[in-house]
């Protein structure tokens, strides 16, 4: 009996059983899942509940609830995987599990610490918060419920970050949410970011920035945050610019796993060095990555991580029987992002071709608009939570490919 181990039970784990239960002879084979929590969070969710407009409970559900049947599933952390024997040290009963293929699916996690005085300045969870936490974000809406005003900052640490245009969406809904409560004159919103834009993209950035110039949110760019001074209530960049703040939202740095640290694998940031076409990783022909574990340079987010899932498939049957992976993943990431108002910006875009106007995902009709605000683009963001558990998980079939396609852009 041969061994796909799975390490990590968030989005782009599950999908990897789902699929796999499906496309293997379960008689030859047996998949098993390793993950220390059992419950799975629904992370695009943690964006809306500091507004109100989802609660701690609408964003997690059990993960054996998305589980095949024919998966066994481990609770347990990892303490360790080493590639060159095929085997994977758990904590739990001091379990060694062989493999003939691995997936790592470990994701990535926040480090506050990285940043001095982030968390030992006094100000953690007073009036700094993160929100790519459920306990981050469920007590930042507890402050913001009573808030009066001020200056709000938000500042990411370094890139690369999960979602990347979450701060640009938490920014648009700050500006929503304080005009609706009739304090937006009573807030000043400041985004202070270590691009040199609004986003990673020229065409989708200069776009995005003049949306954030007509809300009247500043941006500070270039801006690499070195410490926090909790007591002054200010942040420093490396090059000592100073912003002060009354609300300081933060968006640490983030890392891949720790086990990956432990078992050598990873670079500087804990994330595993992968082939950006074929994900498997550069040292290790049988050991796979999906989704944010990885240092491939495309967006962390959970659209990567389906449009990643069919090449990793196809390259892991393709290894079973003897052949070389095909290097047929493109970068390819698609990415609602939610602006206030009831409406929504879309963009779509793979390593080589940034966002673009145009109609998704049927050409010259959509009904979805790229790179512009339209109601229909909210409403696609809001239907998402239920695509997420109800298809993307179950590694169900979406009506378009994992590669991007021109059709319908405007170049």
């Amino acid at each position: 009996m041969k061994t796909l181990l799975i390490l990590g039970a968030g989005t782009g784990g599950t999908m990897v059983a789902n699929k796999m239960s499906q496309m293997l002879d379960m008689q030859e084979w047996k998949i098993i899942m390793v993950d220390r929590d059992e419950t799975h969070y629904y992370q695009p969710g943690f964006l809306f509940i500091p507004f109100g407009i989802y609660g701690p409970n609408d964003v997690v559900k059990p993960k054996r609830s998305f589980f095949p049947s024919n998966v066994d599933f481990i609770y347990s952390d990892i303490e360790m995987i080493e590639p060159e024997k095929n085997r994977v040290k758990l904590t739990k009963n001091n379990q060694v599990i062989n493999y003939d293929q691995l997936v790592i699916a470990t994701g990535s996690h926040i480090h506050p610490e990285e940043t001095e005085g982030m968390l030992d300045g006094g100000g953690w969870q007073k009036n700094i918060f993160d929100f790519y936490s459920l306990d981050g974000t469920t007590k930042l809406s507890r402050f913001l419920k009573f808030w009066k005003g001020g200056r709000l900052v938000l500042n990411v640490a370094e890139m690369p970050i999960k979602c990347p245009v979450a701060p640009l969406e938490f920014l648009f809904l700050a500006d929503w949410w304080f005009t609706e409560r009739g304090m937006r004159d009573k807030v000043e919103i400041v985004y202070a970011t270590p691009l040199d834009g609004a986003f990673t993209k020229p065409r989708a950035s200069s776009v995005l920035g003049d949306i954030l110039t007509q809300k009247g949110i500043n941006i500070e760019t270039n801006f690499n945050i070195g410490s926090v001074d909790a007591g002054k209530n200010k942040i420093k960049s490396y090059d000592e610019r100073e912003i002060d703040y009354d609300l300081l939202v933060t968006i640490p740095t983030n890392m891949g796993s720790d086990v990956i640290e432990r078992s050598g694998m990873g670079d500087e940031l804990n994330f595993v060095p992968t082939d950006k076409h074929t994900l498997q990783t550069q040292k290790h022909e049988n050991v796979w990555v999906i989704g944010d574990a990885g240092n491939v340079p495309a967006s962390k987010a959970g659209s990567v991580a389906h449009f990643m899932l069919d090449v990793v498939i196809e390259n892991i049957l393709r290894a079973i029987e003897g052949l070389e992976p095909l290097p047929e993943f493109d970068g390819h990431a698609n990415c609602y992002i939610e602006s206030g108002f009831e409406k929504g910006i879309l963009i779509d875009f793979n390593y080589d071709v940034e966002p673009l106007p145009g109609k998704f995902p049927l050409p010259g009709f959509g009904p979805f608009s790229l790179l512009q605000e339209s109601h229909a683009n909210h409403w696609g963001k809001m239907a998402f939570r239920w695509i997420y558990w109800n298809i993307l998980l179950k590694g169900g079939e979406m009506p378009f490919e994992s590669q991007m396609t021109m059709a319908g852009k405007w170049s």
